[in-house]
């Protein structure tokens, strides 16, 4: 009975600590791996005439915020560190 009581404890506990990192993830940076960068640019920059500066630059900012918006285009808004870092000049430095 008493292994029974830990055994249920213990699950409940694990499942707790997991649910709570997801929402501090959620609260985080980004969602991404580093690793997962490659692929999610690729897609981004796929409709653009201008492949390397925009990998460049998108692997650049994905490698910071850990997040790349959906889309070839726009959506920006997904992403807030994505969106709102700018050049020098207060252009918008990610694609």
């Amino acid at each position: 009975m008493a292994t029974s009581r830990s055994s249920i404890l213990l699950l409940v506990s694990v499942l707790l600590l997991i649910t709570l990192s997801n929402v501090a993830e959620a609260y985080g940076r980004g969602k991404l791996r580093p690793s997962e960068c490659n692929p999610k640019c690729s897609y981004r920059c796929s409709a653009t005439s201008h492949k390397k500066p925009c990998m460049f630059f998108c692997l650049k900012c994905c490698s910071k915020c850990l997040c790349v918006p959906p889309g070839t285009y726009g959506n920006k808004q997904v992403c807030p560190c994505y969106n709102n870092w700018k050049t020098k000049e207060g252009g918008p430095k990610c694609p």
